[in-house]
């Protein structure tokens, strides 16, 4: 069985959103294309509480994309983004979610961010994903989605680590590129077994 999972592709990460990711719009169409190949397609969704702990705002007078220190490690600080129930947390409109069988809601938590699928970023709490895929019997999974260098990384490197066999589809994902992000996350995902498809 074989699952595709598809990360985040959300208004706010397309070109107009709050956190544009240059030409995230663009991986749609392509997106659609690929889901008929697939035994179960599963949507994941940025689904922040206003005020959450990763917003640049809510650190009184802290720069976005500045770095600050949280009780489970460095976090990066965000333009608002992915509020729950806004127009900018909904699936971009080019995307089919009817073919979706399940979506994955995260970063709903607000002392803690959430750019895996499979955990919060203090790595210890589950989004039930990993038991999800494990109970339809997929251990193959192919990714997609935003951004290639944080959410779709942090996902692949976390499935890997869970026993999932992990490609990435890089011409179906766009990155953030934050000071380097893009190459170091490509060598991390390398390093730890995941097939990236260029």
């Amino acid at each position: 069985m074989k699952a595709l999972v598809v990360i985040d592709p959300q208004n706010d990460f397309c070109p107009g959103g709050a956190l544009a990711v240059a030409e995230g719009d663009s991986i749609m169409q392509p997106i659609n294309e690929m889901m008929g190949a697939f035994d179960l397609v599963i949507l994941t969704q940025d689904w922040h509480p206003q005020g959450h702990s990763s917003f640049a705002s809510s650190h009184g007078g802290a720069a976005p994309f500045s770095l600050t220190d949280m009780p489970y490690g460095p976090q990066v600080l965000w333009p608002d983004h992915c509020i729950q129930g806004s127009d900018g947390a909904a699936f971009h409109p080019a995307l089919d979610t009817v073919r979706a069988d399940a979506v994955i809601r995260k970063g709903s938590n607000p002392a803690v961010d959430s750019y895996s699928a499979f955990f919060e970023n203090d790595k210890a709490t589950a989004t039930g994903l990993a038991g999800l895929l494990r109970d339809r019997g997929c251990e193959d999974l192919t990714m997609v989605g935003l951004a290639t260098d944080y959410c779709v990384a942090w996902s692949a490197l976390d499935g890997v680590a869970n026993g999932f066999r992990v490609e990435v589809r890089l011409p179906a994902c766009r990155a953030i590129n934050l000071d380097g992000s893009l190459d170091k996350s490509l060598a991390d995902m390398r390093a730890a077994g995941v097939t990236l498809m260029a």
